[in-house]
C-alpha cells in the first residue's frame, strides 16, 4: 500500500529523538528504575490481588507513569493520553506502538496502593539511595525552607469551618451529603503568604506588603548545598509553622558538613538546642530586634548567609513553574503522595544535569 509507514520508519523518527538530545531517554539512562521493583511489588502484594481478567501491568511501567506525570505536572488521564500519543514518552516507558497503556483508573488505583501501603518515603529514600551511590554525597551542608502548594479551594460556611478545625471528618460534616462529603478536603488550610513591600511612592512613604491567601498544603525539604538534591521532606498542611517542622526529620545525618542554613521562620531557641545537640551549626537568619532597628553586623551576617540560604528557592521555582506541583486531589495522604513523587522526579531531572553538564577543563 502506497505511503503506508512500516516499523523501520518508527525506528527512523526515534533516531531523530535520540539524535537532538531526548530528555526522557537521558532520565532513563541515568536512573535504574528497576531499583524500585521490589518495592512495588511489595505494596502491590499488600493490596490484594487483582479482580481484573487481564493480566496487570508492569508495576515499573506504571512507576514510570507517574514519574511522567510529575514532571510535567498533568492529570493521570492526561499522562495516559500522552504515552499513547508521543513516541518519546511511549519509549520512556519501554512500550511499543502496539503495546496497551494503562488508562487513569489503573493508575489511580496503583497510586492507592502505594499510599495504602506506605511506601512512598521507602522510594524516595531508595532513589537518595541510588544517587549517593552514583557519587552525589550529601555534603557541604544543608538548606532547609518549605513553600506554599495550593489546593482546590473549599468554600464552607462558619459552622463547617469550625466543624473542620475540630478535626472532624468530612463524612461527619456532611453525613446526608456523601456526594459532597467525598469533594471535600478537611486535611488542607488556609494561610497567608506575605509578599514584598513595594517600592516606595513618589511622597518617599512605602506601601504596606500585599498579602495573598492560599489554600492547601506545604512541602517542607532539605537540600544539600553541594549538589541540590532534595535529601529530605516533609509534606503538612499550609498553616503548619515552618520551624516546628525542624525538629522533624529535616535534618539529614548524612550530611558531611554541619552547618544548616535557614531563613527566620527557623530561629528559635528549642531549634537551636536541637540543632546543637545532634552536632550541627546554625547558619539560621537573625530575627530583627523588637522596636529596634537590626545591628550592622547582624545585618550584614545575615546578607552572607542569603548567598548560600537563596539556592532553595531554585528548587521551588523548578517544581512549581516547570514541574508545576500542584495539588489536584482530596485529603493529606493524596497530597503527600503528589508532592513526594514531584520531589522525586525533580531528584531525577537533577542527577541527568550534573551527569550530563560540560565540566571545564
Amino acid at each position: 500500500m502506497a505511503g503506508q509507514k512500516g516499523f523501520w520508519d518508527i525506528e527512523n523518527r526515534l533516531a531523530e529523538l535520540s539524535a537532538e538530545g531526548d530528555p526522557l531517554e537521558k532520565l532513563s539512562a541515568t536512573v535504574d528504575f528497576e531499583v524500585f521493583r521490589p518495592i512495588l511489588l511489595r505494596a502491590l502484594r499488600q493490596a490484594g490481588p487483582s479482580r481484573l481478567g487481564r493480566p496487570p501491568f508492569c508495576p515499573v511501567l506504571k512507576f514510570r507513569m507517574l514519574v511522567l506525570q510529575s514532571l510535567h505536572g498533568l492529570s493521570l488521564e492526561r499522562t495516559a493520553y500522552m504515552v499513547r500519543d508521543r513516541l518519546s514518552w511511549m519509549r520512556f516507558c519501554r512500550l511499543g506502538p502496539g503495546d496497551r497503556v494503562p488508562d487513569v483508573n489503573t493508575l489511580w488505583d496503583f497510586r492507592e496502593a502505594l499510599i495504602k501501603a506506605k511506601v512512598l518515603d521507602k522510594l524516595f529514600s531508595r532513589l537518595n539511595e541510588a544517587i549517593t551511590k552514583a557519587g552525589y554525597l550529601p555534603m557541604g551542608g544543608q538548606i532547609v525552607d518549605a513553600s506554599l502548594i495550593a489546593a482546590p479551594k473549599q468554600r464552607n460556611n462558619d459552622d463547617e469551618k469550625d466543624a473542620i478545625k475540630a478535626g472532624k471528618s468530612a463524612d461527619e460534616i456532611w453525613p446526608d451529603e456523601p456526594n459532597k462529603a467525598r469533594q471535600k478536603d478537611t486535611h488542607a488550610r488556609w494561610t497567608v503568604k506575605q509578599g514584598k513591600a513595594p517600592a516606595p511612592g513618589p511622597d518617599g512613604k512605602t506601601p504596606p506588603a500585599i498579602s495573598i491567601p492560599v489554600f492547601g498544603y506545604k512541602d517542607h525539604i532539605g537540600i544539600d548545598r553541594r549538589f541540590g538534591f532534595i535529601r529530605t521532606s516533609k509534606v503538612t498542611d499550609a498553616a503548619a509553622h515552618d520551624g516546628a517542622r525542624l525538629r522533624e526529620g529535616l535534618i539529614d545525618l548524612q550530611n558531611t558538613a554541619s552547618d544548616v542554613w535557614a531563613d527566620t521562620a527557623y530561629r528559635s531557641v528549642k531549634n537551636e538546642d536541637y540543632l546543637e545537640g545532634i552536632s550541627r551549626t546554625s547558619r539560621i537568619h537573625r530575627k530583627k530586634p523588637a522596636g529596634r532597628p537590626m545591628s550592622r553586623a547582624a545585618a550584614q551576617a545575615n546578607a552572607k548567609k542569603s548567598k548560600i540560604r537563596c539556592h532553595v528557592e531554585h528548587v521551588f521555582a523548578e517544581l512549581k513553574s516547570r514541574m508545576g506541583l500542584v495539588v489536584r486531589t482530596i485529603g493529606i495522604a493524596r497530597a503527600e503522595a503528589t508532592i513526594t513523587l514531584a520531589n522525586m522526579a525533580f531528584n531525577m531531572k537533577r542527577w541527568v544535569f550534573l551527569d550530563t553538564r560540560t565540566l571545564p577543563a
